[in-house]
């Protein structure tokens, strides 16, 4: 049995910036396990721009995002375990994990920071009808053999979702020398950021079909055509409007999956929403030691606000190992309505610690002209104007310190959009 006071699962973004948090917090004995052969999670395979803006005020491919954290942990000598997959987490929170080098391994644990990402939704999960030939991904596996593996994956590409990952691989596939013929969207708008579909569709004239999906895949050995209908208000596909696209390439970005079995194994409580664990505003779960952050607590648009959240997830999980926070302390729930489909955290804890609270939140649909409000026993003790909010742009609230006391003196929060006449 290894003892550590705290490990945390995940070497990508999420897991180095909260191992950063700790250490800088005085926490020193810290194990991270990482699954693949380096640190840095998807952040390897996304070598485009766009990263660190918020962050480090300048723009940065995925691999240098990385290395800022990389270095940081190489500087404060944080061991890691590399090639090493948890298989499990018992309720005293003892680790099992294995690799080739050490075999089984247990590791007993103080405090835990679960920072295992997500996965991608496969075809599986999305039941389209037609064969299972060849030259059928998911957008992040197409990303992986284009970028890491220097391979072509195919020539004309139909791309089903307009998630962030979507929009990127549309201009990617382009780069290489592909034809993106169409990017197809079941919703009335994009789950991904308006600069990805500038940038990456409307730069380079590639359509974009809202309300339209694949109903049929075609091909015998190797993808051969898609079948696309526009859907009604319920997603139902409305058959007479059907048509066919000519592709040997079909990119799956139909959304994102917190890889929660760790915590769904030792009954953490999860949101049926965001399908991440319930959080406190100190990133601790519903069991005492456990935090979680970044992707696998909910799916995040930047991976500044990975950083962000995860940092302070490392900082609490050192709180919680120096015995500085409240344990016995009421809590009160945040309740997303009208139009905000979730907020993280969604419990606050009632106790004397007023420091500053970011809430973070997506909508449901697209708005204009709207408030994003924040109610204590029915009273708006902050608001912040949005000429538009999308369900594929996260939203914050920073509530500093003195709103932060009201808060924790009400009986009932609320989170809510206004919509301005």
């Amino acid at each position: 049995m290894i003892n550590h006071d705290l490990v945390i699962v995940g070497g990508g973004p999420a897991g180095l910036a909260a191992a950063i948090g700790a250490y800088e917090s005085g926490i020193k004995d810290i194990l991270i396990i990482e699954r693949e052969e380096h640190l840095g999670g998807i952040l390897n395979q996304c070598i485009h721009n766009g990263f660190g803006l918020h962050t480090f005020k300048e723009e940065l491919t995925g691999p240098e995002y990385a290395s800022r954290y990389i270095n940081k942990v190489l500087e404060y000598k944080i061991p890691y375990k590399l090639n090493t997959t948890v298989i499990d987490l018992n309720g005293d929170k003892v680790i099992t994990a294995l690799n080739e080098s050490d075999g089984l391994l247990l590791i007993q644990a103080k405090a835990i920071v679960l920072a295992c990402g997500c996965r991608e939704r496969p075809r599986g999960a999305i039941n389209i009808a037609g064969s299972r030939c060849s030259g059928i991904y998911s957008a992040g596996t197409a990303q992986k053999l284009v970028n890491i593996d220097g391979l072509k994956v195919g020539k004309e590409v139909v791309i089903l979702g307009s998630g962030d990952i979507g929009l990127i691989m549309a201009r990617r596939m382009t780069f290489e020398g592909a034809k993106v013929k169409a990017v197809v969207e079941l919703m009335s708008y994009s789950s991904g950021l308006n600069r990805n579909i500038v940038q990456c569709l409307n730069d380079f004239d590639i359509p974009l079909y809202f309300s339209h999906t694949v109903i049929e895949i075609k091909g015998k050995d190797r993808l051969e055509k898609v079948k696309i209908a526009k859907v009604d208000e319920h997603l139902n596909p409305i058959l007479d409007t059907a048509f066919e696209i000519e592709c040997d390439t079909l990119l799956l970005s139909v959304g994102l999956l917190p890889e929660n079995e760790l915590a769904r194994n030792y009954d953490v409580n999860l949101s049926k929403t965001t399908n991440g664990a319930i959080v406190n505003e100190n990133m601790m779960t519903s069991k005492e030691g456990i935090f979680e952050c970044g992707n696998v607590l909910h799916v995040h648009d930047l991976v500044d606000y990975v950083s962000e959240e995860s940092y302070l997830a490392g900082k609490m999980a050192a709180k919680y190992l120096n015995g500085e926070l409240n344990l016995k302390s009421k809590v009160l729930t945040v309740n997303p309505t009208n139009g905000i489909r979730y907020t993280v955290p969604q419990l606050i804890n009632i106790d004397d610690n007023y420091s500053p609270i970011q809430f973070k939140m997506r909508v449901s649909n697209v708005f204009k002209n709207v408030e994003i409000r924040l109610l204590v026993d029915d009273e708006v003790i902050f608001k912040k104007y949005k000429q538009i909010v999308t369900p594929g742009e996260m939203e914050t609230l920073n509530i500093k310190e003195d709103l932060v006391k009201k808060i924790k003196q009400g009986s009932k929060i609320e989170i809510t959009l206004f919509r301005r006449s």
